[in-house]
């Protein structure tokens, strides 16, 4: 930061005015896509096709819950992560099994897949079944895993922000080297929580890493519509946070932007991270999407972050045309499945509803 003396020109009578001026250059990371390779990032032809089953499994889910809701199998909500894929899978490949921890808002079903949740349990969890992850009580917006370290699925916006920090201070505290990674929205930008969490944060050097999953639209409202700064990763810079844009339709690009927010993270330095990405369904499945023209819809597909991948493995030769196509019909088999096994799967009984709500066995503020 530079600091200079001016003097300003009298006019109009006024006397002269001396004055400095500030002047900052900022420094921001950007990862664009077809950047990097999966040479530079280390990873193995099964690396590759891991990354692709996984995106393509989150894709074959939601499509088969998008049916599911249809026939009126799933009730409540329900917000697809279609077209967001990448940064989900690109962002485990970050992270410690067992160590690290993740935590988003409501459209969790790709990062529930992503960490290592089954078909199963997602599926029955979305059928409000006893075998689904949260015993069928939590739905679409309340995914959790205690085993994978996924904290959640959150309905309200911006309310999951503060508790990740949480998370982050426990890893910092217990001294486990672990970080937490926090998917946000971009509508989430601008509630308060977002704002005091990453000043808090800051001072207390949390390993924690915030990823803001701007998919362009705010439920309706376009970025440029609410957002006087549309550089989301700007937003760091008044809680000294180090920031980053990463082209979202790209793994690849994604992978390599986490790795290095997480080493961050893991020194302790928090750090927030764009990545621009797109939905291709509307809001929730109540949103028929009028808000944006047919044009627009067409030409984001082009950049689908799963073509994008087959296509980098077919021109560089890693798996065939007809091991690809194996790969997908084994994915709509599990998925498949998985509808099978949550309308199999029975009811919470009537008595449920009064577990896992007090930790007192004898429920003393309840009355029968």
């Amino acid at each position: 930061m530079a600091v200079t003396k001016k003097r300003a020109v009298a006019t109009n009578g006024l006397p002269d005015i001396s004055y400095e001026t500030i002047e900052t250059q900022l420094t921001f990371r950007h990862y664009p896509g077809d950047r990097f390779t999966h040479s530079d990032l280390g990873l193995s032809v099964a690396d590759v096709r891991d990354m692709y089953r996984n995106m393509l499994l989150q894709r074959r889910f939601e499509e088969r819950s998008a049916q599911m809701y249809g026939r009126q199998k799933i009730g409540g909500f329900l917000h697809l992560y279609i077209g967001q894929e990448a940064i989900s899978t690109g962002s485990v490949y970050a992270l410690k099994p067992g160590l690290d921890s993740v935590i988003t808002a409501y459209r969790d079903h790709g990062i529930a897949l992503a960490v290592g949740m089954s078909s199963n349990e997602c599926m029955a969890e979305l059928f409000g079944r006893v075998d689904g992850c949260s015993n069928g009580k939590g739905g679409s917006m309340h995914f959790f895993s205690k085993e994978k370290r996924m904290f959640g699925g959150h309905g309200i916006v911006g309310a999951h922000i503060p508790l990740a920090s949480g998370i982050a201070f426990a890893h910092k505290y217990r001294e486990d080297q672990g970080v937490c990674i926090c998917y946000i929205g971009d509508g989430a930008v601008w509630q308060g929580s977002f704002h005091e969490t990453l000043n808090l944060a800051s001072l207390y050097k949390l390993p924690v890493v915030y990823v803001i999953e701007n998919n362009e639209y705010a439920m309706g409202t376009a970025v440029d519509r609410a957002a006087a700064e549309t550089d989301l990763f700007k937003q760091g810079v008044s809680y000294a946070m180090p920031g980053s844009l990463v082209d979202g339709m790209d793994v690849f690009s994604v992978c390599q932007s986490m790795r290095d927010h997480v080493a961050l993270a893991r020194e302790g330095q928090p750090s927030l991270v764009e990545i621009r990405t797109y939905r291709y369904r509307g809001h929730s499945m109540s949103d028929p999407g009028k808000y944006r023209t047919k044009d627009e819809l067409e030409q984001k597909k082009n950049e689908d972050p799963i073509l994008r991948l087959k296509s980098y493995i077919l021109e560089n030769n890693l798996i065939t045309v007809e091991a690809l196509d194996v790969l997908d019909v084994e994915v709509k088999a599990e998925v498949s499945a998985s509808v099978t096994f949550a309308d199999e799967s029975p009811m919470p009984p009537p008595e449920a509803i009064y577990e896992d709500v007090y930790t007192q066995k004898d429920f003393p503020f309840l009355t029968h």
